[in-house]
């Protein structure tokens, strides 16, 4: 299995920019796709953004399309989210995830989860 810590968050304005890190152990990092996801206070978990093993595929919701991108350095052990142009409604806590596979990636079929970091974002 694969231990995944998230790291970066914290308070930033409207227009700022956020790094979020997320930092493996354990399992080979790179025999995994990966993913972010975002949970709101009184929300449901929702995709954010997802790559494949080697980075060579990025999808992302619609939601942050343009605004956020999605990386990896398998080299690292870790994976990104680089989120720029933030807006209040980004404001929630992150999680990234690695799929154990499936037909539902890459918005499902994710088996290890993060503590989160919590990302809050002022008007």
């Amino acid at each position: 299995q694969v231990q995944l810590v998230e790291s970066g968050g914290g308070l930033a304005q409207a227009g700022a920019s956020l790094r979020l890190s997320c930092t493996a152990s354990g399992r080979t990092f790179s025999s995994y796709a990966m993913g972010w996801f975002r949970q709101a206070p009184g929300k449901e978990r929702e995709f954010v953004a997802a790559i494949s093993w080697i980075g060579r595929s990025t999808y992302y919701a619609d939601s942050v399309k343009g605004r956020f991108t999605i990386s990896r350095d398998n080299a690292k052990n870790t994976l990104y989210l680089q989120m720029n142009s933030l807006k209040p409604e980004d404001t929630a806590v992150y999680y990234c995830a690695a799929a154990i596979g499936g037909g539902a990636w890459p918005k499902g079929d994710y088996g290890y989860w993060g503590q989160g970091t919590q990302v809050t974002v002022s008007s």
